[in-house]
């Protein structure tokens, strides 16, 4: 299978805090954003491609979803509780 991502080229890779701030905003939404209305919600300006790799990125480590209408929504469970119960079933 061909990875269609390797053949575009990146201008700008994000940094880690510009990708801690989009899973902050994912995180603490209070709906499901779509991706415009995330993008234009962040407490600082990115540009659209280094936002565009940053959900490519949540995606692909299956932080983060596309519902059928668009919407992102997280579904990595980093809880404290979550962890607990984890950690108890093993």
């Amino acid at each position: 299978m061909i990875d269609m991502r390797a053949r575009t080229t990146v201008l700008h890779y994000p940094r880690l805090d510009t990708v801690l701030m989009v899973e902050d905003a994912i995180k603490n939404a209070p709906d499901y954003p779509t991706r415009t209305k995330l993008w234009k919600s962040l407490p600082r300006k990115v540009m659209y491609q280094t936002f565009k790799t940053v959900i490519d990125y949540l995606i692909a480590s299956r932080k983060v979803i596309l519902t059928k209408d668009d919407k992102l929504m997280w579904i990595f469970a980093d809880s404290p509780k979550a962890r607990k119960l984890i950690e108890e079933s093993m």
